[in-house]
């Protein structure tokens, strides 16, 4: 990824918490089949190994896993918000006339070797702690147990699971980092009137914004 100096994320908290709240992996890979992708909804365990590691099911139907080697690395891409920046919200634009669109956007790329898992029990306990990070908050949580235990295990032999062990992780936090504090200025005030959620938190985000 290319990651100028002034938009790359270090830190590891960060970088842990955009993937926890934008979860929806794109695991890519390359195998005899050639490079596939495919989105995943993950789960990150911090504590499970230095960088952390990343835990996905997919359905047995899907040929990836069968592609997937311990010798073989991954990419899983998560990307945050992201907006478009006109450059009628710069400050410059009024006094040179010399700027130009651009995007801002949050993101996190991890590199590991996969690990196929064809247990139940495993599968049984990850799509269970998912399900309670995605129901969490809600008036009447649904949880796994409330489906039948027949149609629960016809549902998990259907899947195989993911792990990667994160060997490699990089953040990009594009925000208007290049530019003045008139500028940022501006881009901040843009954003807020758009008033779409994704561009009010990338307002808080934008340097000058808190």
């Amino acid at each position: 990824m290319y990651e100028p100096p002034l938009h790359r994320q270090e830190d590891l908290g960060a970088q842990h918490r955009l993937i926890e709240e934008h979860p929806l992996g794109l695991l890519i890979s390359h195998g005899a089949s050639g490079l596939i992708a495919n989105s995943l909804p993950f789960l990150i365990d911090r504590a499970a190994s230095k960088l952390g590691t990343l835990q996905a099911h997919m359905a047995r139907a899907n040929g990836q896993w069968r592609d997937l080697s311990p010798d073989s690395e991954v990419l899983v891409v998560f990307r945050g918000i992201d907006h478009y920046i006109t450059p009628r919200w710069y400050e410059t634009k009024r006094l040179t006339g010399k700027v130009v669109p651009t995007w801002n956007y949050t993101m996190v790329q991890a590199r590991g070797l996969p690990r196929v898992i064809d247990d139940a029990v495993w599968l049984r306990g990850q799509i269970e702690a998912l399900t309670r990070r995605h129901e969490a908050g809600r008036p009447a949580p649904w949880a796994v147990g409330d489906a039948p235990a027949d149609f629960l295990d016809a549902q998990i032999r259907a899947i195989v699971g993911v792990e990667i062990e994160i060997a490699e992780i990089k953040g990009k936090w594009k925000l208007s980092q290049n530019r003045n504090a008139a500028d940022r200025a501006g881009v901040i005030a843009g954003l807020r009137e758009d008033a779409d959620p994704a561009a009010l938190v990338m307002a808080k985000l934008v340097p000058g914004g808190d």
